[in-house]
């Protein structure tokens, strides 16, 4: 498979992780929207949330609590998580990932599109 977000979960690509474990991998996003915005990307290949089955319950649950716990260790006191779904809710990139954005001062914006 050719996917450049299933090289980058395994290590394949450099990239500039902050956590890791067996099942996902955070690392930040070279094309930031926000002071601080990182991504949450499984292992296995899954294209996105409209493929997910009752199966995969465990592996959203992984992905919200490493979101939550790389947010609180990335200094983070509020922020955004979200999954973009297909070409038109904004996905680029046929993987599923969870963005996690933050790191606004009070007077920036923090409405955007990811």
């Amino acid at each position: 498979m050719d996917c450049i977000f299933c090289k980058i979960a395994k290590n394949e690509i450099a990239s500039d992780a902050v956590y890791e474990d067996g099942v996902l991998r955070v690392v930040k996003d070279i094309h930031p929207k926000a002071p601080v915005h990182l991504l949450v990307i499984p292992k296995i290949h899954i294209q996105s949330v409209d493929q997910l089955e009752e199966i995969h319950n465990d592996l959203i649950a992984q992905l919200i609590h490493a979101a939550k716990n790389t947010a609180r260790s990335q200094g983070l006191s509020g922020y955004k998580l979200v999954f973009n779904v297909g070409r038109g809710g904004g996905q680029v990139i046929d993987h599923l990932h969870l963005h996690i954005l933050g790191g606004w001062k009070n007077d920036q914006e923090k409405t955007l599109n990811v």
